[in-house]
């Protein structure tokens, strides 16, 4: 797969991505909550951290929940700027579609989230209580690198209370899906599962070229 076709891939999954995203930052209420199907919500909530919501701050106490975000922010930024050169060269190289696919879609992925980080806070007005308002006239809600990621797809697809017989969970109330993610987690969620799924695939060519440039040093010509 060469370069301008992953660019390609990448550009949609962001427009996609950003899309959903503005959609639901200026038509919803914070926590609004809109049933498609009984298995599936629009529901809108913002997340101002890492996955399911936690934050540095949780596991380092000494850091203010503002710094944490900061941290956590240019951490990404840092993240997303590796993958995108371990793209470009995997792409040089001309390593398996697989593999090019997969770092395509996580790169686009933390790219759209990165988005949502950086700029969403000088962008848009708070969406507590209110809808919010793009490029507000008082300025948005949050400095830049402080904004929140907008999360709004939710599969509840089971819930209730689990059979007595069970150990140690029978009778409690459980939910099956409660997280409420975005295009760009999809799009993660599904790079890093190709390629623990699909590894040797992913890296097989990657591994016949090192084996044939080995046997050139060894039996040169």
């Amino acid at each position: 797969m060469s370069l301008k076709k992953a660019l390609i891939i990448i550009v949609l999954i962001l427009l996609i991505d950003q899309i959903s995203k503005i959609y639901i930052k200026t038509h919803f209420r914070l926590t609004e909550t809109v049933e498609v199907m009984s298995w599936f919500k629009i529901h809108f909530v913002e997340n101002d951290g890492m996955a399911w919501g936690t934050k540095l701050s949780d596991f380092f106490t000494f850091i203010s929940d503002r710094s944490a975000k900061l941290i956590l922010t240019l951490f990404r930024i840092v993240a997303v700027t590796c993958i995108g050169f371990w793209l470009v060269d995997v792409t040089k190289k001309k390593k398996s579609k697989t593999l090019i696919f997969a770092i395509a879609i996580i790169f686009a992925g933390a790219l759209g989230n990165i988005i949502d980080s950086v700029f969403y806070g000088i962008l848009f007005s708070d969406s507590d209580m209110q809808v919010a308002t793009f490029l507000p006239e008082n300025g948005g809600y949050a400095d830049v690198f402080y904004g929140k990621v907008v999360d709004m797809l939710h599969f509840p697809i089971w819930s209730g209370v689990l059979p007595e017989w069970l150990p140690i969970i029978g009778g409690k109330y459980f939910s099956f899906f409660d997280p409420v993610f975005n295009v760009a987690d999809i799009a993660i969620s599904t790079g890093i599962g190709i390629l623990i799924v699909f590894n040797k695939k992913a890296f097989k060519e990657s591994s016949k070229i090192e084996t044939l440039d080995s046997e050139s040093h060894n039996n040169p010509t």
